[in-house]
Protein backbone atom coordinates (compact mmCIF):
# COMPACT_ATOMS: atom_id res chain seq x y z
CA UNK A 1 0.00 0.00 0.00
CA UNK A 2 1.57 3.64 -1.13
CA UNK A 3 1.81 5.97 1.97
CA UNK A 4 -1.39 8.27 2.39
CA UNK A 5 -0.50 11.92 0.51
CA UNK A 6 0.06 14.38 3.13
CA UNK A 7 -3.37 16.30 3.69
CA UNK A 8 -1.24 19.55 4.37
CA UNK A 9 0.22 20.14 1.29
CA UNK A 10 -0.25 23.32 -0.66
CA UNK A 11 -2.24 23.59 -3.64
CA UNK A 12 -1.60 26.01 -6.53
CA UNK A 13 -4.07 29.12 -6.85
CA UNK A 14 -6.18 29.59 -9.91
CA UNK A 15 -8.42 32.31 -10.96
CA UNK A 16 -12.08 31.79 -10.84
CA UNK A 17 -13.49 30.79 -14.21
CA UNK A 18 -15.53 33.37 -15.06
CA UNK A 19 -17.09 37.19 -13.52
CA UNK A 20 -20.16 35.24 -12.04
CA UNK A 21 -18.22 32.80 -10.17
CA UNK A 22 -16.58 35.71 -8.18
CA UNK A 23 -20.25 37.28 -7.94
CA UNK A 24 -21.35 33.94 -6.77
CA UNK A 25 -18.62 33.67 -4.15
CA UNK A 26 -18.74 37.13 -3.24
CA UNK A 27 -22.57 36.79 -2.42
CA UNK A 28 -21.98 33.47 -0.46
CA UNK A 29 -19.54 34.61 1.87
CA UNK A 30 -21.83 37.43 2.92
CA UNK A 31 -24.66 34.60 3.42
CA UNK A 32 -22.02 32.71 5.33
CA UNK A 33 -21.46 35.49 7.73
CA UNK A 34 -25.24 36.31 8.19
CA UNK A 35 -26.23 32.91 9.67
CA UNK A 36 -24.18 34.43 12.83
CA UNK A 37 -27.55 36.75 13.18
CA UNK A 38 -29.98 34.29 11.56
CA UNK A 39 -28.96 30.49 12.51
CA UNK A 40 -31.91 28.91 10.52
CA UNK A 41 -30.23 30.10 7.43
CA UNK A 42 -27.71 27.51 7.28
CA UNK A 43 -29.57 24.75 5.29
CA UNK A 44 -29.71 27.20 2.73
CA UNK A 45 -26.31 28.35 2.88
CA UNK A 46 -24.72 25.02 2.85
CA UNK A 47 -26.91 24.47 -0.44
CA UNK A 48 -25.26 27.15 -1.49
CA UNK A 49 -22.01 26.07 -0.51
CA UNK A 50 -22.60 22.55 -2.41
CA UNK A 51 -23.55 24.36 -5.62
CA UNK A 52 -20.29 26.20 -5.55
CA UNK A 53 -18.12 23.37 -5.53
CA UNK A 54 -20.13 21.64 -6.93
CA UNK A 55 -21.16 18.75 -5.32
CA UNK A 56 -24.11 16.57 -4.11
CA UNK A 57 -24.54 17.73 -0.18
CA UNK A 58 -22.68 19.68 2.24
CA UNK A 59 -23.39 19.22 6.00
CA UNK A 60 -21.78 20.67 9.13
CA UNK A 61 -21.30 17.61 11.76
CA UNK A 62 -19.32 16.36 14.84
CA UNK A 63 -17.86 13.58 14.61
CA UNK A 64 -16.45 11.51 18.32
CA UNK A 65 -12.72 10.44 19.25
CA UNK A 66 -12.21 6.74 17.70
CA UNK A 67 -14.60 7.61 14.87
CA UNK A 68 -17.48 6.44 17.09
CA UNK A 69 -20.80 8.55 17.18
CA UNK A 70 -21.36 12.05 16.59
CA UNK A 71 -24.34 13.86 15.23
CA UNK A 72 -25.27 16.79 12.61
CA UNK A 73 -25.35 20.35 13.64
CA UNK A 74 -26.96 21.27 10.41
CA UNK A 75 -27.40 20.26 6.34
CA UNK A 76 -29.06 20.53 2.99
CA UNK A 77 -31.36 17.84 1.98
CA UNK A 78 -28.76 15.77 -0.08
CA UNK A 79 -28.30 13.10 2.05
CA UNK A 80 -32.15 11.64 3.49
CA UNK A 81 -32.51 10.92 7.33
CA UNK A 82 -32.27 7.75 7.12
CA UNK A 83 -28.37 7.42 5.36
CA UNK A 84 -27.76 10.21 8.03
CA UNK A 85 -28.49 8.11 11.03
CA UNK A 86 -26.67 4.99 9.89
CA UNK A 87 -23.83 6.75 9.13
CA UNK A 88 -23.32 7.91 12.92
CA UNK A 89 -25.02 4.54 13.66
CA UNK A 90 -22.76 1.78 12.51
CA UNK A 91 -20.70 3.11 9.67
CA UNK A 92 -18.60 6.28 10.85
CA UNK A 93 -16.32 4.30 12.71
CA UNK A 94 -15.93 2.26 9.18
CA UNK A 95 -15.11 5.37 7.32
CA UNK A 96 -11.55 6.13 6.56
CA UNK A 97 -11.66 9.37 6.53
CA UNK A 98 -12.48 9.05 10.30
CA UNK A 99 -8.42 8.66 10.99
CA UNK A 100 -7.68 11.78 9.20
CA UNK A 101 -9.53 13.82 11.66
CA UNK A 102 -6.49 12.94 13.96
CA UNK A 103 -4.12 13.95 10.90
CA UNK A 104 -5.14 16.76 9.05
CA UNK A 105 -4.82 20.17 10.20
CA UNK A 106 -7.64 22.36 11.19
CA UNK A 107 -9.07 24.36 8.14
CA UNK A 108 -7.08 21.68 5.58
CA UNK A 109 -9.18 19.97 2.89
CA UNK A 110 -9.04 16.48 3.02
CA UNK A 111 -11.11 13.95 0.46
CA UNK A 112 -10.45 10.15 0.26
CA UNK A 113 -7.53 9.61 -1.66
CA UNK A 114 -5.84 11.49 1.55
CA UNK A 115 -6.34 8.41 3.36
CA UNK A 116 -5.99 5.64 1.25
CA UNK A 117 -6.24 4.89 -2.48
CA UNK A 118 -8.97 4.91 -4.35
CA UNK A 119 -8.91 1.51 -5.72
CA UNK A 120 -8.69 0.39 -1.41
CA UNK A 121 -11.42 2.65 -1.00
CA UNK A 122 -13.85 0.78 -3.40
CA UNK A 123 -13.45 -2.17 -1.73
CA UNK A 124 -13.93 -0.96 2.00
CA UNK A 125 -17.89 -2.55 3.18
CA UNK A 126 -18.25 1.24 4.10
CA UNK A 127 -18.48 2.41 0.07
CA UNK A 128 -19.70 -0.59 -0.80
CA UNK A 129 -22.97 -0.39 1.83
CA UNK A 130 -23.03 3.15 2.34
CA UNK A 131 -21.27 5.14 -0.21
CA UNK A 132 -21.99 3.55 -3.51
CA UNK A 133 -26.03 3.15 -2.83
CA UNK A 134 -26.64 6.73 -2.68
CA UNK A 135 -24.73 7.20 -6.09
CA UNK A 136 -21.84 9.41 -4.06
CA UNK A 137 -18.50 8.67 -5.44
CA UNK A 138 -16.34 11.23 -2.66
CA UNK A 139 -16.09 13.17 -0.21
CA UNK A 140 -14.23 16.69 0.79
CA UNK A 141 -13.84 17.74 4.22
CA UNK A 142 -12.17 20.65 6.56
CA UNK A 143 -11.87 20.17 10.38
CA UNK A 144 -13.16 23.53 11.54
CA UNK A 145 -12.19 22.73 15.15
CA UNK A 146 -11.38 19.96 17.57
CA UNK A 147 -11.66 18.69 21.33
CA UNK A 148 -10.60 15.68 23.63
CA UNK A 149 -13.96 14.32 22.72
CA UNK A 150 -14.89 15.50 19.33
CA UNK A 151 -14.08 17.28 16.60
CA UNK A 152 -16.71 19.57 14.12
CA UNK A 153 -16.14 19.47 10.42
CA UNK A 154 -17.70 20.95 7.19
CA UNK A 155 -17.97 18.29 4.24
CA UNK A 156 -19.35 18.42 0.79
CA UNK A 157 -20.06 14.79 -0.56
CA UNK A 158 -19.26 14.21 -4.42
CA UNK A 159 -21.84 12.75 -6.89
CA UNK A 160 -21.31 10.35 -9.67
CA UNK A 161 -22.08 13.58 -12.05
CA UNK A 162 -19.66 15.31 -10.14
CA UNK A 163 -16.72 13.02 -10.08
CA UNK A 164 -14.03 12.59 -7.88
CA UNK A 165 -12.16 15.56 -5.84
CA UNK A 166 -10.17 17.72 -8.08
CA UNK A 167 -7.16 20.42 -7.27
CA UNK A 168 -10.10 22.89 -8.30
CA UNK A 169 -12.39 21.42 -5.90
CA UNK A 170 -9.94 21.59 -3.06
CA UNK A 171 -9.05 24.93 -3.72
CA UNK A 172 -12.74 26.30 -3.70
CA UNK A 173 -13.06 24.65 -0.38
CA UNK A 174 -10.08 26.86 0.65
CA UNK A 175 -11.89 29.51 -0.45
CA UNK A 176 -15.10 28.64 1.73
CA UNK A 177 -13.34 27.19 4.93
CA UNK A 178 -12.23 30.41 6.73
CA UNK A 179 -15.43 31.95 6.14
CA UNK A 180 -17.47 28.86 7.39
CA UNK A 181 -14.68 28.45 10.58
CA UNK A 182 -15.62 31.73 11.46
CA UNK A 183 -18.61 31.95 10.95
CA UNK A 184 -19.49 28.70 13.20
CA UNK A 185 -17.04 29.98 16.01
CA UNK A 186 -18.58 33.04 16.48
CA UNK A 187 -22.50 31.40 16.13
CA UNK A 188 -21.08 29.28 19.21
CA UNK A 189 -20.44 32.51 21.22
CA UNK A 190 -24.06 34.17 20.79
CA UNK A 191 -25.26 30.71 21.65
CA UNK A 192 -27.09 30.50 18.49
CA UNK A 193 -29.70 33.01 19.47
CA UNK A 194 -31.91 34.62 16.68
CA UNK A 195 -30.68 38.23 17.00
CA UNK A 196 -31.93 41.54 15.38
CA UNK A 197 -29.57 43.46 13.01
CA UNK A 198 -30.91 46.55 14.42
CA UNK A 199 -30.44 45.69 18.46
CA UNK A 200 -27.54 43.76 17.44
CA UNK A 201 -25.04 45.38 20.42
CA UNK A 202 -27.62 45.50 22.93
CA UNK A 203 -28.69 41.74 22.81
CA UNK A 204 -24.52 41.13 23.25
CA UNK A 205 -24.42 42.60 26.00
CA UNK A 206 -25.79 39.64 27.86
CA UNK A 207 -22.71 37.82 26.83
CA UNK A 208 -19.78 35.88 28.77
CA UNK A 209 -17.76 36.13 25.61
CA UNK A 210 -16.11 39.96 25.36
CA UNK A 211 -17.94 41.66 21.44
CA UNK A 212 -16.12 45.32 20.85
CA UNK A 213 -17.42 46.89 17.43
CA UNK A 214 -14.66 48.72 15.76
CA UNK A 215 -14.01 50.62 12.47
CA UNK A 216 -11.67 49.75 9.83
CA UNK A 217 -8.70 51.64 12.10
CA UNK A 218 -9.87 50.21 15.75
CA UNK A 219 -11.77 53.00 16.86
CA UNK A 220 -13.99 51.45 19.20
CA UNK A 221 -17.78 52.72 18.82
CA UNK A 222 -19.07 49.92 21.46
CA UNK A 223 -18.32 47.42 24.20
CA UNK A 224 -20.22 44.76 25.52
CA UNK A 225 -20.52 44.27 29.47
CA UNK A 226 -17.90 41.62 29.30
CA UNK A 227 -15.56 43.36 26.93
CA UNK A 228 -15.65 46.88 28.71
CA UNK A 229 -14.09 44.31 31.35
CA UNK A 230 -11.70 43.13 29.42
CA UNK A 231 -10.72 46.65 28.65
CA UNK A 232 -10.26 48.00 31.73
CA UNK A 233 -8.29 45.37 33.13
CA UNK A 234 -5.66 46.66 30.49
CA UNK A 235 -4.00 42.90 30.94
CA UNK A 236 -4.39 42.03 27.03
CA UNK A 237 -6.77 45.05 25.32
CA UNK A 238 -6.58 48.39 25.54
CA UNK A 239 -7.89 51.85 24.27
CA UNK A 240 -5.46 54.52 23.10
CA UNK A 241 -6.53 57.66 21.81
CA UNK A 242 -9.91 55.79 21.36
CA UNK A 243 -8.43 52.77 19.44
CA UNK A 244 -8.15 49.47 20.50
CA UNK A 245 -5.03 48.09 20.48
CA UNK A 246 -3.94 44.38 21.63
CA UNK A 247 -0.50 44.44 23.96
CA UNK A 248 1.12 41.92 21.68
CA UNK A 249 2.66 44.06 18.90
CA UNK A 250 2.23 41.06 16.10
CA UNK A 251 -1.49 40.01 17.35
CA UNK A 252 -2.20 44.08 17.00
CA UNK A 253 -0.69 43.95 13.97
CA UNK A 254 -2.80 40.67 12.67
CA UNK A 255 -6.12 42.36 13.91
CA UNK A 256 -5.95 45.56 12.07
CA UNK A 257 -5.25 43.70 8.99
CA UNK A 258 -8.34 41.85 9.41
CA UNK A 259 -10.18 44.89 10.25
CA UNK A 260 -9.21 47.31 7.16
CA UNK A 261 -9.75 43.99 5.26
CA UNK A 262 -13.58 43.91 6.75
CA UNK A 263 -13.79 47.29 5.53
CA UNK A 264 -13.91 45.81 2.13
CA UNK A 265 -16.36 43.66 1.93
CA UNK A 266 -16.47 40.29 3.44
CA UNK A 267 -14.77 38.18 0.96
CA UNK A 268 -11.94 40.33 1.47
CA UNK A 269 -11.62 39.01 4.95
CA UNK A 270 -10.34 35.73 4.18
CA UNK A 271 -8.08 33.67 6.55
CA UNK A 272 -7.51 36.96 8.39
CA UNK A 273 -8.08 36.53 12.18
CA UNK A 274 -10.11 33.56 11.97
CA UNK A 275 -8.89 32.79 15.32
CA UNK A 276 -6.30 35.05 16.53
CA UNK A 277 -4.48 33.33 19.40
CA UNK A 278 -3.89 36.19 22.21
CA UNK A 279 -2.18 35.96 25.38
CA UNK A 280 -2.58 38.49 28.68
CA UNK A 281 0.43 39.68 30.70
CA UNK A 282 -0.85 37.14 33.43
CA UNK A 283 -0.38 34.45 31.08
CA UNK A 284 -4.33 33.64 30.30
CA UNK A 285 -5.26 32.99 26.94
CA UNK A 286 -7.58 34.24 24.77
CA UNK A 287 -9.32 33.66 20.66
CA UNK A 288 -10.36 36.77 18.87
CA UNK A 289 -12.83 36.38 15.95
CA UNK A 290 -13.52 38.86 13.46
CA UNK A 291 -17.21 39.55 12.20
CA UNK A 292 -17.60 41.84 9.43
CA UNK A 293 -20.60 44.53 9.75
CA UNK A 294 -20.34 45.70 5.96
CA UNK A 295 -22.86 43.86 4.36
CA UNK A 296 -26.01 41.60 4.87
CA UNK A 297 -28.26 41.13 7.91
CA UNK A 298 -25.22 42.47 9.33
CA UNK A 299 -24.99 46.02 8.17
CA UNK A 300 -27.30 47.68 9.61
CA UNK A 301 -25.59 46.75 12.69
CA UNK A 302 -22.52 48.17 11.70
CA UNK A 303 -23.99 51.17 10.40
CA UNK A 304 -26.18 52.38 13.66
CA UNK A 305 -22.78 52.40 15.91
CA UNK A 306 -20.30 53.06 12.49
CA UNK A 307 -18.66 50.51 13.33
CA UNK A 308 -17.25 48.14 10.46
CA UNK A 309 -16.31 44.92 12.54
CA UNK A 310 -16.93 43.16 15.93
CA UNK A 311 -14.70 41.30 17.27
CA UNK A 312 -15.65 38.60 19.73
CA UNK A 313 -12.94 37.53 22.55
CA UNK A 314 -13.35 34.53 24.39
CA UNK A 315 -11.24 32.28 26.72
CA UNK A 316 -9.27 29.77 25.43
CA UNK A 317 -10.35 25.90 25.73
CA UNK A 318 -6.93 24.16 25.68
CA UNK A 319 -7.98 20.84 25.07
CA UNK A 320 -5.22 18.12 25.58
CA UNK A 321 -5.04 16.49 22.30
CA UNK A 322 -6.81 13.15 21.71
CA UNK A 323 -5.35 9.71 22.91
CA UNK A 324 -5.67 8.42 18.90
CA UNK A 325 -3.54 11.71 17.90
CA UNK A 326 -1.00 11.34 20.60
CA UNK A 327 -0.43 7.64 19.34
CA UNK A 328 -0.66 8.44 15.92
CA UNK A 329 2.05 11.28 16.55
CA UNK A 330 3.94 9.81 18.88
CA UNK A 331 4.90 6.68 17.02
CA UNK A 332 4.34 7.73 13.48
CA UNK A 333 1.72 5.76 12.60
CA UNK A 334 -0.41 6.74 9.03
CA UNK A 335 -3.65 6.54 8.83
CA UNK A 336 -4.58 3.00 7.33
CA UNK A 337 -2.17 2.00 10.15
CA UNK A 338 -4.51 3.98 12.79
CA UNK A 339 -7.21 2.58 11.79
CA UNK A 340 -6.51 -1.03 12.06
CA UNK A 341 -5.44 -0.09 15.43
CA UNK A 342 -8.70 1.39 16.07
CA UNK A 343 -10.34 -1.39 15.12
CA UNK A 344 -8.24 -4.24 17.51
CA UNK A 345 -10.54 -2.40 19.68
CA UNK A 346 -13.60 -3.45 18.19
CA UNK A 347 -13.39 -6.31 16.34
CA UNK A 348 -11.50 -10.30 17.52
CA UNK A 349 -9.77 -11.63 14.98
CA UNK A 350 -7.71 -10.45 11.94
CA UNK A 351 -10.60 -12.07 9.81
CA UNK A 352 -12.86 -9.61 11.57
CA UNK A 353 -11.13 -6.56 10.97
CA UNK A 354 -10.74 -7.29 7.71
CA UNK A 355 -14.00 -7.63 7.05
CA UNK A 356 -15.14 -4.87 9.28
CA UNK A 357 -12.62 -2.52 7.45
CA UNK A 358 -13.09 -3.93 4.19
CA UNK A 359 -9.70 -4.98 3.58
CA UNK A 360 -7.95 -8.06 2.61
CA UNK A 361 -6.56 -10.30 5.53
CA UNK A 362 -2.98 -10.11 4.12
CA UNK A 363 -3.26 -5.94 4.31
CA UNK A 364 -4.15 -6.37 7.86
CA UNK A 365 -1.53 -8.47 8.60
CA UNK A 366 0.71 -5.89 6.93
CA UNK A 367 -0.27 -2.94 8.81
CA UNK A 368 -0.61 -5.21 12.34
CA UNK A 369 3.79 -5.98 11.60
CA UNK A 370 3.88 -2.16 11.05
CA UNK A 371 2.49 -1.49 14.16
CA UNK A 372 4.08 -4.31 16.23
CA UNK A 373 7.58 -2.78 15.08
CA UNK A 374 6.48 0.94 15.48
CA UNK A 375 5.07 0.11 19.03
CA UNK A 376 7.72 -1.87 20.19
CA UNK A 377 4.62 -4.53 21.03
CA UNK A 378 4.16 -8.43 20.16
CA UNK A 379 0.72 -8.81 19.86
CA UNK A 380 -3.07 -7.26 19.66
CA UNK A 381 -3.13 -7.39 23.51
CA UNK A 382 0.10 -5.60 23.75
CA UNK A 383 -1.63 -2.62 21.31
CA UNK A 384 -5.22 -2.62 23.17
CA UNK A 385 -2.94 -2.44 26.67
CA UNK A 386 -1.05 0.21 24.80
CA UNK A 387 -3.75 2.18 23.28
CA UNK A 388 -6.14 1.97 26.50
CA UNK A 389 -3.07 3.54 28.87
CA UNK A 390 -2.95 6.53 26.58
CA UNK A 391 -6.93 6.54 26.76
CA UNK A 392 -6.99 6.16 30.47
CA UNK A 393 -4.10 9.59 31.15
CA UNK A 394 -6.45 11.68 28.94
CA UNK A 395 -9.51 10.85 31.00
Amino acid sequence: MQPARRADRSYPLVALPSPTDTDRLSHLIGEIYDVVLQPESWSGVLRLCSEFLPGHAAALFAKGVNGRGGHVYYHDDGIDAAHRQSYFDEYANLDPLSAMQYFSETGNPVSTTDCLPYPEFVQTRFYKEWVQPQGIVDFINVKLESSQADAAHFGIFRHERHGLVTEETRWRMRLLAPHIRRAVSISRLVEHRRLEAATLADTLDTMSAAMIMVDGTGKVAHANAAGQAMIAERDMLDVMSGRLVVTSKAVNRALFDALEAATRGDDAIGTRGVALSMTSRSGSHFVAHVLPLTSGTRKRAGREYSASSAIFVRKAELEPPSAPRMIAELYGLTPSELRVLLAVFDTGSIEDIAAALGISVPTVKTHLRRLFDKTGTRRQTDLVKLASGYAAANA
